[in-house]
């Protein structure tokens, strides 16, 4: 009873597990278009709250300029929307820069763009919290702002709660949010070009007078650096953009198509809100005013003499801070993804590729939030220090992912008719976000710059010594494959079928190699009254492998080939011998399961495994090797059943 009181309290908060074998899984939990630009687009739309203000407030008293930000800001928009969706294209299967810097830059530019790429998502979820707290908390009394921090982190737990239910359930939470966020700006936008349509004319003979002006004194070149500061200290409008191509995974097929309809919404939404940012703050004649966003002076500007303008302007403003709620979900969506592709191949603890009963990355959800929360509390909830901080990383990333990209197609070149079109984008992409890159990074270094290019490096560092652990240990149990892998067996086989009265071994194996063929090795060298051998073995479906029904069923065939070879050697060295398999997420659960109806039915059996032992045992092995084999024989130890774990010595 003690045990499943827990279970049903995690069940009630997380929602039920979820039917492996229902073969519409895919479908039900997959995302259209809509949804899909709902829960990744948001982070890229949401920008637009805080992204044009910073790069009009740049340009001082030249803000005539903004006409040609308006159209600078679109333009980029387009470009590295139209990038990443050849990314999509070319990378199918997701990671988006992690992906495209390993496969075309080399593991060293993959590890450095998935680094940032976590630590961008850790920031959107901490600056879009902290920008939802801040909305919410100029509507309230002075006295409660000393709570502000409290409840940023709430939110925080409640998006991990969320999220560890499931993408699309916390997606279809949020979605009413994102909805009034998109009519109320409509709203807003086209009432402010049309109100102001009679002014458009004096716009541009101002923008004219106050060209030549600036030209006669500053000159082209006073001109153009004023342009290009206000233009890169505006790079926060772009970030969330690449979110599209990294959440792939969950898109509904033809995910191609999906992802790059997906993207389409989002460049033109996010172009259309921004690019009329830039023309509204003039033509209407907003300037910035302290403790209010620009977009809240101008939406009071708008409604203010409306019947219930107060009301209508409130919830426009409104609606950004809670829109920045949803902009934080693309953190929980992508950053585990990102970290799942990157675990896998060995620079995060293989841990963080599982996936929970619900099929969510939950470890990875779980260590988004709470870096996210400490973030948090140490900027304390500083929007303008986290904007700047998680702007850079996102333009590492971008840069290096068009400069993957252009690569590509000066490889293939010779097989692909348009790849003089892809490459010219590609390289305007990259020369566009390096600009951006280079200027955020001199101009607000010490303004917290510095502290994200830190974070970034510590994580590299940090990935770096956990692939050198993980090739070590590869390189332990290369050995044993190549000991024992050919091991030369003679004897007649043994056809003979298993009785359920002798003493049965019950020996839990991965795939066909040396580690298994050891612990078989050991079993039968130690345990002489063994009579049967039954192997047992997950087929655990990770984030690499929950990617469609092809790739389970591949799994699974695979699995089933390594259990028949163990059992087709066990034969030959004079043993009955048979195997049992399930798939699962949870390896120690579906083992205790397959383990107690083994011994259902084979009443005297022993369960076998092995361990990985080293000679000195570190405080982070354990973060590493999920020390599977003692949770699973303290589980069947209190069941009853007899469990030894063989251990195997590897040099590290």
């Amino acid at each position: 009873m003690s045990d499943e009181k827990p279970k049903k309290i995690r069940r009630k908060l997380f929602g039920a597990p979820r039917p492996l074998k229902d073969v519409s899984i895919f479908h039900k939990m997959s995302l259209i278009p809509v949804l899909a630009w709902i829960g990744l687009g948001a982070d890229g739309l949401s920008s637009s709250s805080y992204g044009p203000e910073e790069a009009f407030k740049a340009l001082a008293g030249h803000t005539y300029l903004s006409l040609v930000l308006a159209g600078a800001t679109a333009f980029t928009v387009f470009v590295i929307s139209y990038a990443y969706s050849r990314i999509i294209e070319q990378f199918p299967h997701g990671g988006g820069g992690y992906i495209v810097a390993t496969h075309m830059l080399g593991e060293r530019a993959g590890v450095a763009s998935g680094s940032a790429l976590l630590v961008d998502y850790v920031l959107t979820i901490t600056v879009s919290i902290a920008a939802c707290s801040d909305a919410v908390f100029s509507f309230l009394p002075r006295e409660l702002h000393e709570f502000k921090l409290p409840f940023a982190a709430l939110l925080i737990v409640f998006l991990i709660v969320l999220n560890i239910r499931g993408v699309k359930e916390s997606i279809a939470v949020l979605t009413p949010i994102f909805i009034t966020f998109i009519l109320t700006h409509i709203l807003m936008l086209f009432d402010g070009l049309y109100t102001h349509r009679g002014q458009f004319g004096a716009l541009f003979s101002d923008f004219n007078t106050n060209l030549k002006y600036d030209l006669s004194t500053i000159g082209v070149w006073g001109v153009a650096a004023l342009l290009l500061r206000a233009y890169s200290l505006g790079g926060g409008t772009y970030t969330g953009i690449e979110a599209t191509s990294n959440g792939l995974q969950i898109m509904r097929e033809p995910r191609v198509q999906t992802g790059k309809r997906t993207m389409a919404y989002m460049a033109v939404s996010l172009a259309f809100t921004a690019g009329i940012l830039f023309v509204s703050y003039p033509l209407v004649g907003v300037s910035p005013v302290p403790g209010r966003t620009l977009n809240a002076v101008l939406a009071d500007a708008l409604f203010g003499d409306w019947r219930f303008g107060g009301a209508i302007s409130f919830i426009t403003i409104f609606s950004e801070g809670a829109l920045l709620l949803v902009a934080a979900q693309t953190g929980f969506v992508d950053g585990p993804r990102v970290m799942a592709n990157m675990a896998v191949d060995s620079w995060f603890p293989h841990r963080f590729s599982a996936l929970s009963e619900r099929l969510s990355m939950q470890n990875g959800i779980i260590l988004m939030g709470v870096s996210a929360i400490a973030i948090l509390f140490y900027t304390e909830g500083s929007v303008s220090s986290l904007v700047i901080m998680y702007s850079i990383n996102v333009f590492i990333t971008f840069s290096l992912s068009q400069l993957g990209m252009s690569r590509l197609f000066i490889r293939n070149r010779g097989k692909d008719r348009k790849w003089l079109q892809h490459l010219s984008v590609h390289i305007v992409g990259f020369v566009l976000c390096a600009t951006i890159l280079v200027i955020i990074s001199f101009e607000k270094f010490l303004e917290g710059g510095w502290l994200t290019l830190l974070i970034t490096s510590l994580v590299v560092a940090g990935c770096y010594t956990i692939k050198s652990h993980y090739r070590k240990v590869e390189m332990g149990t290369a050995q044993l494959d190549e000991m024992l892998l050919n091991l030369p067996v003679f004897g007649p086989v043994n056809t003979e079928p298993l009785n359920q009265r002798d003493m049965t071994a019950v020996i839990l194996v991965s795939a066909y190699n040396g580690f298994g063929i050891h612990t078989l090795l050991s079993t039968v060298s130690n345990f002489h009254q063994i009579k049967n051998i039954i192997f047992v073995s997950i087929a655990v479906i990770d984030s690499g492998s929950f990617k469609g029904a092809q790739e389970m069923e591949a799994l699974q065939t695979s699995v089933n080939d390594s259990l028949q070879k163990y059992a087709a050697l066990a034969r030959r060295l004079g043993f009955p011998a048979d195997y049992r398999m399930e798939a699962g997420t949870d390896v120690v659960e579906s083992a205790e399961k397959l383990c107690k109806d083994v011994v259902k039915e084979f009443p005297r059996s022993i369960v076998f495994t092995g361990q990985l032992t080293f000679r000195l045992e570190k405080f982070y092995h354990r973060l590493l090797h999920n020390e599977t084999a003692f949770a699973i024989q303290r589980r069947l130890q209190w069941s009853g059943i007899t469990t030894v774990i063989l251990p195997i010595r590897v040099r590290v």
